[in-house]
């Protein structure tokens, strides 16, 4: 079963040693990036680390800074990525299931956001499978997607 927990000392090793295969790096930051970021933010970011019951196998990070674009009630998928070695399994898209429902649960949004290089077919198919459809924006070069809830 997927869960989320939040990193902390006991499993920051671990998460910063997760990777995407070679060919997807152009596709994502890698996770001690994103620590970073999330520590730079750390008011509005929520990194999490993502299991298969107590297995670590992916990292998922959300800006839930909603308060400041309050309007549009928004919260941001920053980051989403499953290992390598854990990749094809399902695990993306239940990782995502449990962001939804983290985000139905515990914050006050209406939609959720999150961004994909374009060239990233497996991601933008995933997110449509859940739902998120393109809303015609692009952050540089990618493609917006939003899932209204």
């Amino acid at each position: 079963m997927i869960i989320l927990k939040k990193i902390t000392e006991d499993n920051f090793n671990e998460c910063i040693k997760l990777e995407v295969e070679e060919s997807q790096k152009s596709f994502i930051a890698n996770n001690t990036y994103s620590l970073a970021q999330a520590w730079l933010y750390n008011e509005k970011v929520k990194p999490f680390a993502i299991y298969n019951d107590e297995e670590m196998v992916g990292f998922v990070m959300l800006d839930t800074d909603y308060n400041e674009g309050a309007v549009n009630g928004i919260c941001d998928i920053w980051r989403l990525m499953i290992d390598k070695n854990f990749q094809g399994k399902g695990f993306g898209k239940s990782a995502i299931q449990a962001v939804i429902n983290y985000i139905k649960e515990e914050l006050i949004c209406k939609k959720i956001r999150t961004s994909v290089v374009s060239e990233n077919i497996v991601a933008r198919n995933l997110y449509k499978s859940l739902g998120f459809i393109p809303n015609g924006e692009f952050d540089g070069d990618e493609v917006v997607l939003i899932l209204n809830l």
